[in-house]
Formats: structure tokens, sequence, C-alpha cells
């Protein structure tokens, strides 16, 4: 078993397997994995890891916060009102992450990051603590999903106010791992299982042709402790969780998973949301949203829009677990 992500396990992966390849790195300030089983024959394994590492160089060029020659940071610098060119895939990864926030009502939403920011929960930092009123109330007016525009005939954004930034993490890595997913049935792989900080996307099956297996952890803080362990079968899976990193003040425990429409870190008993959809990029995206959402409202959305989604809910070691319908039919014991 190999540990990919704080709640997520690739189980019945032996890197000893004479049928499997493994190819991994850094990218998007996390980790990668990339696992073929069965190459094709005569596949040159050296291009195909310089392949896999530039197209996701090429999305963290296009997505990141973090590089001010990025097309995000471009678009987060520029002034009201001005449109803003983009790529064809940053502005298909905009148009989705907006779909997400409409269908979630705000829930989801990608100019949450000055909220993220202030709470101190974003990279690079290790102090969050309570902000004050007043900063709270700042933060707020220049984020809201409505405050970013497009336009039809190209790939242009705009902030309608001033102060506005994109972030898509929440979304990105999902994208990352599709496109990586894209590259390799080009090449004719067959049988994969792509993983971009704990995202994953499969196809086909594993060594000695057996399913992709993954183990969905248990939130008890133990490493390796898992709650269900499920098949992949050609589809994309994204487990977002808010046990992990949190803060304690006066008593009071503070996740940093925020909400975008109170501006406050989510107070409820929902630890972990499991989302299995087509693509990981949709999987990364409902994943956060049903977990803002919570136990009662996420689940409501889940049902309605057929969404697989398995929850854990509660802490140490009083958890309870629930399947939406679409994944109790998916994943039948």
């Amino acid at each position: 078993m190999v540990l990919a992500t704080p709640f997520l396990s690739l189980m019945g992966c032996s890197d000893a397997s004479q049928d499997l390849v493994t190819l991994d790195g850094k990218t998007m300030g996390t980790t990668y994995s990339v696992k073929l089983a069965g190459t094709p024959r005569g596949i040159d394994e050296r291009a195909l890891a310089q392949d896999i590492e530039e197209t996701l160089e090429s999305v963290n060029l296009q997505m990141s916060t973090y590089r001010p020659d990025s097309e995000l940071s471009r678009f987060n610098a520029a002034d009201e009102g001005a449109w803003v060119s983009t790529s064809a895939d940053t502005r298909f990864v905009i148009d989705a992450a907006l779909r997400v926030s409409r269908l979630t009502a705000g829930a989801f939403d990608p100019t949450v990051g000055p909220i993220v920011e202030l709470w101190g929960f974003g990279a690079g930092h290790d102090d969050p603590q309570l902000p004050s009123p007043e900063d709270a109330a700042a933060a707020r007016e220049v984020v809201g999903f409505s405050k970013v525009e497009t336009r039809s005939g190209d790939s242009a954004v705009a902030k309608q106010t001033r102060g506005v930034n994109l972030d898509l993490s929440g979304i990105a890595k999902g994208f990352g791992v599709d496109k990586v997913a894209e590259y390799l049935e080009r090449e004719g792989v067959e049988n994969y299982l792509v993983e971009v900080g704990g995202e994953l996307r499969s196809k086909g099956v594993g060594p000695g042709g057996k399913p992709w297996r993954v183990g969905i952890e248990r939130p008890s803080g133990v490493p390796g402790d898992l709650q269900q362990v499920i098949e992949l079968k050609g589809e994309a899976l994204a487990t977002s969780g808010n046990y992990r990193i949190f803060f304690e003040q006066d008593g009071r425990r503070y996740s940093h998973i925020i909400d975008p429409r109170t501006g406050r870190p989510v107070e409820h008993s929902l630890a972990s949301a499991t989302v299995v959809a087509p693509t990981t990029m949709e999987a990364d995206a409902l994943s956060t949203s049903l977990l803002v959402l919570g136990p009662d409202a996420g689940m409501k959305l889940a049902v309605e829009q057929d969404i697989a989604a398995f929850f854990i809910t509660g802490n140490g070691e009083s958890l309870s677990e629930t399947s939406s319908p679409a994944f109790a039919r998916r994943f039948k014991s």
C-alpha cells in the first residue's frame, strides 16, 4: 500500500510488479504519481516522464497564483474592467469553476482567496488567527463569483470590482490530472492511475489485470487508517477533508475550510467528502463544495444532482458514513 495523500491510499499497486511503471515528482506545491500497467511495447518511458512534467508545468504556468508570470496572476493584477486574454485551458477551468459556483449558490467560489489569506490558511502561512471584524468585512467586499465576467467569442475575462482575485486551487489540480490522462491516452496507454495531490483518475486495470483499488482514509488522525476501499473503473475521484488543518482559540476549533458565503470556517460535523465523477476536475470542485455545504445540504445537492458522494461525519472515535444513491449504486457491497 502506498500512501498517496492525507485522505487516500492506493492499494494493490506494488512497485515490484514487473508490469507496473511508476513515474512521480513534484508539481503545483504538492506531489504527483502516475502508475502505468502494461505500457505499450516500444514506448519511451523517459520521454513519457518528460512529457508528463511538461503537461503539469503548463497547467501551473497558466493557473498558479504564486507565479507572477502566470495567466491567473496577470488577471489578479489587472485593473477593474480590464479584459485579460487567457489560454483556452485557463478559460475552460474558469468557466467550470463559475458553473460549480452557480450550482452550489456560492459554496464553491474561486474568488474566496482573500478570506482564506486573512484567516492565515493560505500557502506559506503558519499562524492562523481570528481576523478583526473590520478586516473580515473588507475582505468580503472583494469576494463573490458574480464579480468575474467572461465574454463569448474569445477567452478573455475581467473583474467588476477592484481587488477581486481568482484562485483555482480547488479545481486546477483536478484539471491537471485530466490533462495528463488525455496525454496518456493519445500515447496509447490503456491502463493508468494518475494522482496529483490526492486527486485521482483511472483507466483500465492495474497490475495482474486487477482493478485499481483506492482506500478512503478514516479521519482519525492515524496514517493508513481506512474507512472504505473501492475499485475505480475508468473514473475520477477526489476527497476533501477539514480535520487536519485547523487552529483552536478560546476553546473553539476553526477549520481551514472557509465558507465563501459567510467568510468564516465551516462549523458542522462533516469531516470528509469524497466524490467519484467522470473527470477529476469535476470531482475536485464538487468534493470541496459538498464539504462546505455540510452533511445535510451537501447530501441534498448530491441526491438532486445524482453525484456519487461518500461522507464521513463526526470526529475522533465517533464516526459515521453516508453514501449518496449514486455512490451506493456504483459501489455495492
